[in-house]
Parts: structure tokens; sequence; C-alpha cells
């Protein structure tokens, strides 16, 4: 296959973006999204140019490194991350416009790799689970009804990969924040901390300049571990449990 991938340049934080057109023949329908990438890289290198700065590690869809908008949809035309999208989702002559995640709150390191470390402060404000786990034979011994045990690991396969970041209008981080605090709220283990724990998450994600919800649904419709978007409704009422007992 022959494409053109215009790819949104940035040579730093504070550089100027631009939209640079490259053709790549010989593309194959089994490359994944980010061979794709491997190999104009190759071919930029070799013409001593410097290669296209992008975000991966596993490429397997576990780590949630990957991140790239494509074609105006955060991770692409298939609901799976960047990593797992092969190029058999498009076709010969195809023209790609690639771009990075675009929020105030993840800024631009280069090219299409931004700093996604207010998701991990955000994270950090929720603080510690104060309970003794114990071992791994002492989780049996607490109880955890089957549906709240099956609601929490839906909730926990968030990889914070940022996506509903990049497809929200308003660069809300709500369903992420959503995910984490629905997951340790529905846990014995995470009864002790959880009024805090809410309030604390919501009031850096505010301080990290996200955006507010408007439950417009673009997060859940493109999060590659489908996080039911009904989560951030946990999570309002979480919130207003805890603005209550802590008036």
């Amino acid at each position: 296959m022959k494409i053109t991938l215009n790819v949104m340049r940035q040579a730093g934080p504070h550089a100027e973006p631009r939209l640079v057109a490259y053709e790549l023949m010989g593309v194959t329908e089994d490359m994944s999204f980010l061979e794709m990438l491997d190999v104009l890289n190759e071919e930029l290198t070799a013409r001593g140019e410097d290669p296209v700065a992008f975000d991966s590690d596993c490429r397997e869809g576990i780590c949630g490194m990957c991140g790239i908008v494509i074609n105006g949809q955060a991770h692409g035309p298939e609901r799976t991350t960047t990593c797992q999208l092969h190029m058999r989702s498009f076709k010969d002559g195809d023209k790609i416009t690639l771009e990075p995640w675009r929020a105030s709150a993840f800024p631009v390191i280069k090219d299409l790799v931004v700093d996604r470390s207010a998701f991990d402060r955000i994270i950090q404000a929720g603080g510690y689970i104060s309970v003794n786990t114990g071992a791994a034979p002492d989780a049996h011994a607490t109880p955890v009804p089957k549906e709240n045990a099956d609601r929490a690991f839906e909730a926990a396969a968030c990889i914070g990969c940022g996506a509903c970041v990049a497809a929200c209008p308003n660069a809300s981080s709500m369903l992420f924040t959503a995910a984490k605090v629905t997951h340790l709220g529905l846990l014995p283990q995470g009864q002790p901390e959880r009024e805090a724990r809410v309030i604390n998450m919501l009031q850096q994600q505010d301080a990290e300049g996200f955006g507010g919800c408007t439950n417009i649904g673009e997060c859940a419709a493109v999060c590659p571990k489908e996080i039911p978007l009904d989560v951030i409704s946990t999570l309002n009422a979480d919130l207003g449990r805890a603005l209550v007992r802590n008036k």
C-alpha cells in the first residue's frame, strides 16, 4: 500500500507545531500502526532527518503508553489502543493525519509525545489504602458481593491512556478519575478513605486544568478498555455523600 502521512511535528514544548507530509510505500495490511511508524522512522533516519517521536512500551494493548489522534479520532478508527490498530483498517492511497492528545493538562513534549503525569498526580491525590490486606490467601477472608466485585474489576481495567481526554471536547478527565474512584469505592478495603479520596482526586483534577464534564459520552465511546460512562454517576454519588457528611 501507498500511504500519505500528515504528521504534526513539534520540536519541543514551546516550538510552533507544523503539519509535515510523508509518503510511505510498501506498507502491508499485516503491519501494526506503530510498526508502520517504525518503517517511516527508519527511512527518515537513513535520510538524516529527525524521526517522528511517539510513545509506546508493551505494544500489547496493556500499558496505555501509546496514544495518537488518527484522522481526528483518539487511537484511530477501531476501538482499541494505537498499538493494536493494524494497517488493514486503511486502504491503498489513504491520507492519514496524526496529532498528539490535545489538552492543556497534557503538554506536548515532542511531536506525538505528551506529558500525562497529571494522571499520576490525580491518583496520588487519592492517597493510600489504610487496611492491612495481608498475604494473598487473606483476600478470601473478606467477602465481596459478586456484583460489586465485577463492577470494580470493570473500572480497574482503565489503563490511563488518556483517550478519554483526547476525545472529549472539554478535555475532561472525568472518566479516568471516576474509574479510579469506582474501583476502590466498591471494595471493602477502600471504605476508610472513600470520602476523602473522591474529594481530593477531584480537587487535583481541577488543579491540573482538565475541563468540566458535560456528559457528552465521547470518552466512553473511544475507551479501548470499554470503561462504562456510568462510573461518572458513581463518582458523583460518592462526591455528594462526602460533601454532605463533611459539612
